[in-house]
Formats: structure tokens, C-alpha cells, sequence
């Protein structure tokens, strides 16, 4: 694929406001679990490791079909970092707001981008 693919603009909102997205990593059946998952830039990010090269997310109770791209960019680790505290500041999601910052998890730092 030569030009990256974005998600809908309303698939994106629903992103952004929700507070969990189902995904299912991979092509075998299995069931679907959620997720946090933040917007920045328009781009939907997530801290998770991909077994596969692609998956599945629901979003307003369709199935999407995606595919991982894995983030090098500290420019960006740092914006879903920030977008993280921004979208989840209860004091019971500070701790894993908080472990999210930690090198090991930064390093998941994965956008999903539509199939």
C-alpha cells in the first residue's frame, strides 16, 4: 500500500470519545476484548502488542478489519503519552496511566490503521 489509509472521521470521533475499543488481534476466532485507545492527529493509537499483522476493532458495534503500524517516533510516544492522562485523569486510572510512560509499554506504541 503506497499512501497510508485513515479511518472514517465518525469512526475516529467514536474513538476519541469512547472509553474502551474492542479488538481482536489476528484472523483466528477468538472473542473480543477491550482496549484503551486514544486520537492524536487524527491517528488511533494504542499500547499493545500485535501477534499478527492485523485484527479487527468494533466501534459502534461494526468490525472494522485493521493493521498494526508499530511507532518509532518519540514525538508522537509523547502525544498518545500526553493524550492518555488527558483521556483517562481518574485516580483510579493514574497508576496505569502512569505505567503507560514506562519504556517497555512506550515501545508498544502501535497506530491502527484500517485494512
Amino acid at each position: 500500500m503506497s499512501a497510508k489509509q485513515h479511518f472514517p472521521k465518525e469512526i475516529v470521533a467514536a474513538i476519541r470519545d469512547g472509553k474502551i475499543l474492542g479488538i481482536r488481534a489476528g484472523t483466528k476466532p477468538h472473542r473480543v476484548i477491550g482496549i484503551w485507545a486514544v486520537v492524536v492527529e487524527g491517528r488511533v493509537f494504542v499500547r499493545t502488542f500485535f501477534e499478527e499483522p492485523r485484527g479487527i476493532i468494533e466501534v459502534d458495534g461494526k468490525q472494522i478489519p485493521v493493521r498494526p503500524i508499530f511507532t518509532r517516533s518519540e514525538r508522537l510516544k509523547k502525544l498518545v503519552d500526553r493524550g492518555y492522562a488527558e483521556k483517562f485523569p481518574t485516580p483510579g486510572s493514574r497508576i496505569f496511566v502512569e505505567g503507560f510512560k514506562e519504556k517497555k509499554r512506550r515501545d508498544t506504541t502501535t497506530e491502527l490503521v484500517p485494512l
